[in-house]
């Protein structure tokens, strides 16, 4: 299989798509002349002209709203934000509108557009643009999100994400776009809330999702060379809708659990999972579950500060020898 970059799978997913339902469209700010801003989009409007690759204006709410009126006609957007930190001024829309017209519809509408772009820190980018919101957005009943930590996954989810009729939010990691994975070249999905084991271990489960899951694994690495200890990662890929089946199987087979994300600890993704370990399989654990997240703090500037802010592997070992 071709080694190709994780922006790369994003667009020969959204290339794929596009070519194989007409229906599709992609609208954001920059996403056509310019490439967009991270060059996800390039060469796509040379193929499929202006109609289907659509610069929008700097409005959020303005062009959150078209597309997803334009998904309740039968349309299939895909919306770039150029940070997810600014769909905050289109909130109504994504969170309001796009999650409730199936439900308040009696399923007679669907909505199915997908929303996509970078949601991460340390890129010393400031509070502003530094946002991780996939607990916001999951916390919404009947919105899907996921989080890929691989080029494989990246691709896989978002043509699922595509051809989903619920509304998909798609959260990128700009770190992450130029690292390289294997990708096949045949055609496939990665199914919505199907998590993935990225290695096999039998001491501890680390849980992680987004670029979490590529620290965790580092971490692995470290854990089994200099103490010994056998650390499965568990990739959660899919937020909402969440596979606990695969993150309690791990549990049952470690005992020992160690959350990891770069979301902030209150009311974050891994607070829910923990109760989740600790309702369903509480008689399982041999050591209480522990977080490592971002610290509870507005996202600093400082790149060197910024980096003790986001976990790392050394904060992620540590942990896991506490239980171990």
């Amino acid at each position: 299989m071709p080694l190709i970059t994780y922006r790369q799978a994003i667009n020969d997913a959204l290339a794929e798509e596009l070519t194989r339902d007409e229906n599709v469209i992609i609208m954001g700010e920059e996403v056509a002349q310019f490439n967009g801003a991270y060059k996800v989009t390039e060469g796509l409007l040379e193929k499929f002209g202006p109609k289907r690759i659509i610069d929008t204006p700097i409005s959020e709410a303005g062009f959150i709203g078209i597309g997803i009126g334009a998904s309740l006609l039968g349309v299939r957007p895909v919306m770039e934000l150029m940070f997810w930190s600014f769909a905050y001024v289109a909130f109504d829309q994504m969170i309001n509108n796009a999650a409730n017209v199936r439900y308040m519809s009696g399923g007679l509408m669907h909505c199915p557009i997908v929303i996509r772009g970078p949601a991460n820190g340390g890129t010393a980018v400031g509070a502003t643009h530094s946002h991780t919101p996939e607990n916001f957005i999951a916390n919404t009943p009947g919105l899907k999100v996921v989080c890929p930590a691989t080029a494989y996954d990246a691709k896989g989810l978002m043509k699922a994400a595509i051809r989903d009729n619920d509304p998909v939010y798609v959260m990128e990691n700009t770190i992450l776009y130029n690292e390289k994975w294997e990708v096949p070249e045949t055609d496939y999905v990665v199914p919505l809330g199907k998590a993935d084991i990225k290695r096999e271990g039998k001491d501890v489960s680390i849980i992680a999702h987004g670029r979490a899951v590529i620290t965790s694994l580092k971490a692995a690495e470290i854990l089994k060379a200099e103490h010994g200890i056998d650390a499965e990662v568990v990739d959660l890929r899919s937020i909402r809708p969440l596979d606990e089946e695969t993150i309690l199987a791990s549990v049952r087979k470690t005992h020992r659990v160690v959350l990891v994300e770069e979301n902030k600890p209150f009311c974050g993704v891994d607070a829910q999972i923990a109760f989740m370990i600790q309702d369903k399989a509480f008689d399982d654990l041999d050591a209480p579950i522990r977080r490592v997240s971002s610290l509870d703090a507005p996202q600093v500037y400082s790149m060197p500060l910024e980096k003790l802010q986001i976990p790392d592997a050394h904060r992620v070992i540590a942990a896991v020898k506490t239980i171990c």
